[in-house]
């Protein structure tokens, strides 16, 4: 029997493998979720939910909303015991990965390919984006800086001004080069640089 804490460290060995350049974001809140991992590609936001031997599937149906929202691709990553059934719980475009141990060694199998998801959505993707990083969005695209327009506006105007596809991979880029170490440091200077200006 596998428990979250033990898939984790193979699960992104296997990842890094499989996918060369990658970023992992752990337990990040979406909408009413908080997703177990977010995967960062180059072009993609791929959202993994883990369902270990111990987990049920108690929460997965508002939890498969919430990555549909907010991912272009998604996996679910499961122990063996979740294997019989697991197809009944996910939408067929999600990927399914299966993890157990083996004469000690960690398995991993992909069970089915992720494909696109049809129902992701860029105007909930933005919303991973921090303020700082949307103002260097708006500097990267050469748009007004909206020093006084909400978070809100600032999202849509990028929406409605850049082009969907570029915009995607310079989100990506902006996730890659995210510091969770300075979020304090940079929010404090974004708040003096908003008193300033008002």
């Amino acid at each position: 029997m596998l428990y979250d804490k033990e898939i984790r460290e193979p699960l992104f060995d296997y990842l890094e493998e499989r996918y060369g350049k990658i970023r992992i974001i752990e337990e990040k809140s979406m909408g009413r979720s908080r997703a177990d991992i977010i995967m960062v590609m180059e072009e993609h936001i791929v959202g993994i939910e883990i369902k270990s031997d111990a987990d049920t599937y108690e929460r997965l149906k508002r939890q498969v909303k919430d990555y549909n929202k907010f991912c272009d691709k998604n996996y679910i990553v499961i122990g063996k015991s979740h294997e019989k059934h697991i197809e009944e719980h996910v939408p067929a475009d999600w990927g399914i990965i299966t993890i157990h141990k083996s004469k000690g060694e960690y398995v991993i199998e992909e069970k089915r390919s992720l494909k696109d998801n049809p129902k992701r959505k860029m105007d909930w993707q933005i919303r991973f984006m921090w303020r700082p990083e949307l103002n260097h969005l708006l500097e990267l695209n050469h748009l007004p800086k909206y020093k006084q327009k909400s978070k809100a506006f600032v999202q849509q105007k990028l929406l409605e001004k850049v082009d969907l596809h570029v915009l995607k991979r310079q989100m990506c880029e902006e996730l890659f080069e995210r510091d969770y170490t300075l979020w304090d440091e940079i929010m404090e200077e974004y708040q003096k640089e908003q008193n300033r200006n008002k």
